[in-house]
């Protein structure tokens, strides 16, 4: 199941404040500034700071090309 399309338009990364992206196929929500990931577990974004996962160069260049193939778009506009 995605999330709430009324979640995602409030969701922001708690440690810069800006947008996400959001991948519901793989259930993730990606923050492209810092390089980071919060997993979302059971439809519950896990939004803590020390449970992110830093990625690497290969996996954002993945990531970001994903969401513009998919057409994902920002959780909110900054």
């Amino acid at each position: 199941m995605a999330l709430d399309p009324k979640l995602l338009d409030i969701l922001a990364c708690p440690e810069d404040k800006g947008p996400l992206l959001y991948f519901a196929d793989e259930a993730v929500l990606y923050n492209p500034r810092l390089k980071r990931r919060y997993d979302v577990k059971d439809d519950i974004p896990i939004m803590l700071i020390d449970e992110a996962t830093a990625v690497d160069d290969a996996e954002h260049d993945r990531l970001v090309a994903k969401a513009e193939a998919d057409g994902v778009t920002p959780t909110f506009e900054a």
